[in-house]
């Protein structure tokens, strides 16, 4: 069987799981018993294949735990970022999980001991309250234990029948694939309420590709940084797009929402990204940024939430901040667009790419917003401007564009493209093919002029429209009616004239002959 194959059939079968178990559980509560069960799964796999060592001889599901020492453990939580005892591996709980009454209780204690394992250590942070969203012990899994227990040995078997090949065949991919599989699926069914924090992926890897494009293993970058993370899908672009090697140092990102943190930090894990090469943290980015120590990056994306409230002027502070300071004013207190492009842009460094997903409105509108704008063209950072086609993302049909900001622009030209017409038409939403993202790539790395596609626009040119940076400002549309020549229509309307007069005067004679003369 292909691996594309094997992936179509292990996202219909890992659907059906959710599907079929859900029952009375709302889907989105319920995505995070299926989610956080199938990480279970993968850290266990994952382990033993640490601890066995491609051994035949040994079988780490059997061992018996007196003889593991602390050392075993030390060794062990240094490496991999936790621990996990044979008694508590997922195949062996699920082996006896039928007849098992204590199940619920037992998974809780599973879960709390997993993450106990790297207290103290450097990976504590990143193992700390993964499985928080996952309570087994809850009264939406059933009124009863005994409920609660048969829907959790439904998840366990379901989860367990799942064929994601071995660690050896290099398909462990095909965890990471299902993980974001599922998410999806649970955003698109969620509406706006799940779809918020999950960018599609056609849009994931456009905008990986734009920030990575030019560099390969001689051109490397330190890392990757998404300050509105959300579950992780952009940053892993990056990693699927490229080879770990062209990004030195990791993966960093922000999100505010615990439930979507937890699945980030999962999503690293179950994309074989160790502790180690990933830095998620839990806050608010505008008011509580948590990557000052670690900037600048060389590469960001980022999809940040449109147009929400922030405190913006009731903080007098703000306008000192190191990242809003340099445009003079602060994005306006109805809509943060900007405080999180200012953001973005002060984490920026002198050889980086940031691609920032924007609402349209963030390019026209007045007030502050057009100063900001005017901070951005002055200060030469903006490289480019993407119209995106309308209804790419979960939750909403607006027609979103990409902001791209450097700083070592070789030029004081803007590019703009309209890519609003570069869609495959799906049954829920709009998707950009490979063919659609590779034609935006090729123009974006060209810069070349092309007519109803794309130009290059000088800064005079911006200031003179006031710093209107929409991108149908300075591409024109092209004009699909038919053309019409006006000569070439009067002389047929004459024609036509003559021969309904020549056609009158042959029915009069007719008549006349006819003796039915008037």
């Amino acid at each position: 069987m292909s691996e594309q194959a094997q992936r179509q059939e292990l996202h219909a079968n890992i659907w059906k799981i959710a599907d079929d178990v859900r029952g009375a559980v709302d889907g989105w509560d319920f995505k995070q018993y299926v989610l956080g069960i199938l990480f279970y799964r993968f850290i266990s796999e994952n382990f033993v294949t640490y601890i066995e060592g491609g051994d035949p001889e040994v079988n780490y599901a059997s061992f018996p735990e007196e003889l593991i020492t602390e050392d075993i453990i030390d060794d062990a939580v240094k490496t991999k970022g936790y621990f996990i005892k044979p008694s508590h591996l997922f195949s062996n709980v699920v082996a006896s999980a039928k007849d098992n009454e204590d199940l619920n209780t037992q998974l809780k204690t599973i879960f709390d001991a997993i993450e106990s394992s790297a207290v103290g250590y450097a990976s504590e942070h990143d193992i700390k309250g993964l499985f928080d969203d996952v309570d087994t012990r809850s009264n939406r899994l059933g009124n009863t234990v005994a409920e609660n227990n048969q829907r959790l040995v439904a998840i366990l078997e379901g989860i367990a029948s799942l064929n994601f090949g071995s660690f050896e065949d290099n398909q462990i991919d095909l965890f990471g694939d299902a993980y974001e599989y599922l998410i999806s699926n649970y955003a698109s069914n969620a509406g706006k309420s799940g779809g918020e924090f999950f960018t599609p992926q056609s849009v994931s890897k456009l905008l990986a590709k734009i920030v990575m494009l030019g560099k390969d293993e001689k051109n490397k970058i330190n890392k990757i940084y998404d300050p509105a993370c959300g579950s992780g899908s952009l940053l892993l672009q990056a990693k699927k797009q490229f080879t770990e090697h062209i990004i030195e140092d990791g993966f960093y990102g922000q999100e505010i929402n615990m439930t979507t943190y937890n699945l980030a930090r999962m999503n690293m894990f179950l994309h074989n990204i160790n502790y180690d090469k990933f830095d998620i943290q839990r806050g608010n980015t505008l008011l509580d940024p948590k990557h000052g120590n670690d900037k600048p990056f060389d590469a960001i994306v980022s999809n940040p939430p449109y147009s929400i409230k922030w405190v913006g002027s009731d903080d007098p502070t703000l306008i000192n901040d190191d990242r809003f300071a340099p445009a003079g004013v602060l994005a306006p207190k109805s809509k943060a667009d900007f405080a999180f492009i200012m953001h973005s842009l002060s984490y920026l460094s002198s050889k980086g790419r940031a691609a920032i997903v924007t609402f349209p409105g963030i390019f026209y509108r007045g007030g502050a917003e057009a100063k900001i704008r005017k901070y951005l063209i002055d200060s030469n950072v903006v490289e480019a401007v993407i119209q995106l086609p309308d209804n790419l993302f979960f939750g909403t049909s607006i027609a979103t564009c990409i902001l791209i900001l450097a700083k070592n622009k070789p030029t004081t030209d803007v590019f703009f493209i309209d890519a609003s017409k570069e869609f495959k038409k799906e049954t829920n939403n709009n998707v950009l093919t490979s063919d659609n993202i590779e034609r935006i790539l090729k123009s974006f790395d060209s810069k070349a002029s092309e007519d109803y596609f794309a130009l290059s626009v000088s800064q005079e040119k911006i200031a003179e429209n006031d710093y209107n940076l929409s991108v149908s400002t300075y591409v024109e549309k092209e004009d699909t009616r038919e053309k019409i020549d006006i000569k070439v229509l009067n002389q047929e309307i004459k024609e036509t004239v003559k021969k309904i007069d020549q056609l009158r005067a042959e029915i009069d004679k007719i008549v006349e002959e006819l003796g039915y003369d008037e």
